[in-house]
């Protein structure tokens, strides 16, 4: 194996079967956060298997070869800890927070999700009603469900606008056999594995060895980002539906992850819609008052990403809220942004990169980030620097790009009438 120093305190190890281990010394605390990320997810399933992946994350949680569910449940609970998992576009995650004196104990457990759960056919059935509760949960919840309206309106022939949870037909089609052959498949021989918080690297190399983390792999390696085809840009789709408020949600694909210009993306989501601050906030609910909630997001993932806006308001008031704020899509794309927006976006975004790493949690996800999407690990002060040297020209040709008015899909969810 190969052990590569990064940073004081901050070690990568390459394992020949293909498991990347980074772990990151903080001596000022007294908990471990540690996870599992498995490279595969919902942007690797066929459309008649949508959300294969996050049933089986719920499905590990069932039983193991040596755990019992409430075992699982009640092995890091019973010691102040926590156990969590989620599923992604592009990888799931197993991950605890617990006191450093178990860190043992937490990648004893993991290590059963990962690589010895039972994926029992007469606990399917269970798991199955579980999961179908949580999507009437969503469809229940416009200001979530606009999204996955959203999602499939953009990309409706490519994975990424696929539902993670699945719909109700393909949930109830699915089989513990279909579970088994993505977890047999591609599981084991394709994680990272990151830890942050009072640890050695050494010693949790040994305990990964000890949990058979480094047996020669004889499965699948990492799964191919699933290169998406063209986003649909400019289309308007309404939904109706009897709600309180109409949900609408403008959005428009942008880059990947490892995309130099997410820094830039990241001021620009901030000015434009990212807090009380913003122009968005300022505009909508401040002068006009239009809307109790309105922001900016955005999210990168290993092939694409989005950049959008969402708003919930009086269905009365919807088709005025919407020329607003494509007033100020027009405004950002033509203008960008001036000195003093781009000189205070530069702290802003500094400030929550620091701020984002003062937990282990966030370190942890940190360094599996570097692993997951290919990046050279910089030290704090680099990426600093880097956000300090964006220019205006490199702003203004991302919202020219991507904020023109014409180019946003825009999706309406809420009762049909004026």
């Amino acid at each position: 194996m190969e052990t590569t120093r990064l940073d004081q305190g901050l070690f990568r190890t390459d394992a020949p079967n293909g498991l990347t281990i980074l772990t990151e010394l903080l001596p000022g605390v007294r908990s471990v956060a540690v996870g599992v990320w498995v490279r595969t997810a919902s942007a690797h399933e066929p459309r008649a298997k949508m959300g294969v992946s996050h049933l089986l994350e719920h499905m590990v949680f069932k039983g193991t070869e040596r755990r019992s569910a409430h075992q699982l449940a009640l092995e890091l609970e019973a010691r102040g800890g926590a156990l969590d998992a989620y599923t992604g576009r592009d990888h799931t995650n197993y991950q605890a927070h617990v006191l450093d004196d178990d860190l043992a104990r937490a990648l004893d457990v993991l290590t059963d999700l990962v690589r010895r759960p039972l994926l029992r056919e007469e606990d399917l059935a269970l798991e199955r009603n579980v999961v179908l509760e949580e999507i009437a949960t969503v469809e229940d919840t416009p200001d979530d469900l606009v999204f996955e309206l959203f999602n499939e309106q953009l990309w409706p022939q490519h994975p990424y606008g696929y539902s993670i949870l699945g719909t109700p037909d393909t949930v109830r089609a699915l089989s513990a056999a279909d579970l088994q052959a993505v977890h047999g498949g591609y599981y084991p021989a394709n994680c990272v594995v990151a830890a942050a918080g009072h640890l050695d690297h050494e010693r949790v190399l040994l305990l990964l060895e000890r949990e058979g983390w480094f047996e020669p792999a004889d499965r699948a390696g990492a799964r191919p980002a699933v290169e998406p085809g063209p986003a649909v840009r400019g289309k308007q789709h309404r939904v109706a539906r009897e709600t309180a408020q109409t949900h609408l949600v403008f959005g428009s694909d942008t880059f990947a992850y490892r995309d130099r210009r997410r820094f830039a993306l990241s001021i620009i989501t901030n000015v434009f819609g990212g807090g009380m601050s913003s122009r968005l906030f300022q505009r909508i609910r401040e002068e006009l008052g239009l809307a109790y909630a309105v922001y900016a997001y955005q999210q990168f993932f290993q092939s694409a990403g989005v950049a959008g806006v969402y708003v919930g308001t009086l269905t009365e008031a919807a088709d005025r809220t919407a020329d607003a704020i494509r007033q100020e899509y027009a405004r950002l794309s033509r203008e960008g942004l001036s000195a003093v927006d781009l000189a205070q976006g530069k702290q802003q975004l500094k400030g929550q990169v620091m701020l984002s790493l003062e937990s282990p949690a966030s370190r942890m996800n940190r360094l599996a980030t570097l692993a997951l999407h290919g990046e050279p690990y910089r030290p704090l002060d680099q990426i600093l620097e880097e956000i300090d040297t964006i220019t205006p020209a490199e702003i203004q040709a991302i919202t020219a790009e991507f904020f023109n008015p014409d180019r946003q899909t825009v999706v309406r969810l809420g009762p049909d009438r004026a």
